[in-house]
């Protein structure tokens, strides 16, 4: 859309060189097959602790999609993201991990984050994923219903534990937390965890905040049952709204095991219900307070619109829009620098351990029909804008 096409607001805090460096990563993400071969390579090496590549790795797609290894190192790109009025939200991108020793040590990082952010506006919210505390059959069979044993019990409580020590922090800290949407197949029981947190800690306000896919089906009578919910016992609602990200697997899944596809049949079909979720927002603002996450021009220029229509201040606290850092600057700094509340997800972690989250990233660009290309021409479009 002409308005998110301000490139010199957009890539303001890039150089020449760090423009060209990024228009080579897109350009190599936007070939799936140099994509699914270098991420599976990439992967190996880094495990198998090949020095040099862990090096390489950091001054390309760690550089462009991660702060640092550490909040502290992080904090240089926080402090220069909230100077255009763009806040940051810690997210600590460890993956594919299962076991109790590192599931409590990312409980503790979550708290440290807390701590850390207290009083800094330019960390507006907290993050987690659910998978970061427990493992994902494990949040299957709870969601299933299925009978636990007596170590499964066990092992679920101390999810729950740490599902409520993060919220509560949060809660004495007035600090929000979001909580991340993962697969189908459990994700029932992270929606009920989220709604006991939401009922316990969001009496007064928003602070426990859970996501909605919207390229999934049932969801928007999911919202529409919550809010009934809310209604009924009297607390507040955070959302994330987002498409989603985990389509191909989805589908995948489903064929194999023969139970209906739980994703929307296409592409407008989820923006039509993604939409639906911007409606549903507009008309429940006295319960429901939302963060659009969304990389989607159309998608930002509707909210704002609706805002508009409804005499909504740009800067109305229920309200914020979200995209990843390291993409789509175009929507993010027109937005905040039109006043409106705006917060890039920016990972953090040691190198090695991050690889998993950038190489998901990676194949999740070169799947997004598009959007490897709309950053390519946006970037071009600055080289030769600067070159005039």
């Amino acid at each position: 859309m002409p308005i998110f096409n301000d490139t010199k607001v957009a890539f303001a805090d890039k150089s020449d060189a760090q423009l060209r460096k990024a228009y080579w990563m897109f350009k190599m993400i936007e070939q799936p097959a140099l994509t699914s071969l270098g991420t599976s390579v990439l992967n190996f090496t880094v495990h198998n602790n090949f020095p040099f590549v862990t090096g390489i790795v950091k001054s390309t797609l760690f550089e462009q999609f991660c702060g640092g290894e550490t909040r502290e190192e992080s904090m240089k790109v926080v402090k220069q993201l909230f100077k255009r009025g763009v806040g940051s939200i810690f997210d600590y991108s460890i993956e594919g991990k299962e076991d109790e020793e590192t599931f409590d040590a990312v409980c503790k990082e979550i708290k440290d984050i807390i701590r850390f952010s207290v009083g800094n506006p330019a960390i507006p919210f907290i993050v987690f994923k659910p998978t970061a505390f427990g493992r994902i059959d494990l949040y299957e069979a709870v969601g299933n219903g299925s009978e636990l044993t007596s170590s499964q019990k066990e092992e679920w409580a101390r999810v729950v534990k740490r599902f409520d020590e993060i919220c509560s922090l949060c809660h004495e800290h007035d600090k929000k937390v979001m909580v991340d949407a993962e697969e189908t197949w459990m994700q029932d029981a992270a929606d009920h965890l989220c709604e006991e947190m939401m009922e316990k800690y969001n009496q007064e306000k928003p602070i426990v905040w859970n996501t909605i896919q919207m390229y999934r089906t049932g969801r928007l009578e999911y919202m529409e049952e919550n809010l009934q919910r809310a209604r009924e016992k009297n607390y507040f609602i955070g959302y994330k709204i987002v498409r989603g990200a985990y389509m191909e697997k989805e589908r995948a899944r489903a064929a194999e095991k023969g139970y209906a596809d739980p994703i929307q049949p296409t592409k407008e079909a989820s923006d039509k219900n993604y939409n639906a979720g911007i409606d549903f927002v507009m008309n429940h603002l006295d319960k429901v307070s939302a963060f659009f996450g969304t990389h989607n021009e159309i998608s930002s220029e509707l909210i704002m619109d609706k805002m508009k229509a409804k005499s909504i201040e740009n800067g109305n606290p229920h309200i914020y829009f979200g995209q990843l850092y390291g993409m789509s600057d175009n929507i993010s700094f027109y937005l905040s620098d039109k006043g409106y509340n705006v917060a890039k997800y920016l990972p953090y972690g040691p190198v090695k351990d991050v690889v998993p989250y950038l190489t998901r990233r990676a194949r999740e660009n070169t799947s997004v029909a598009g959007q490897t290309g709309r950053e390519l021409g946006l970037i071009k479009k600055e080289l030769e804008r600067r070159r005039k």
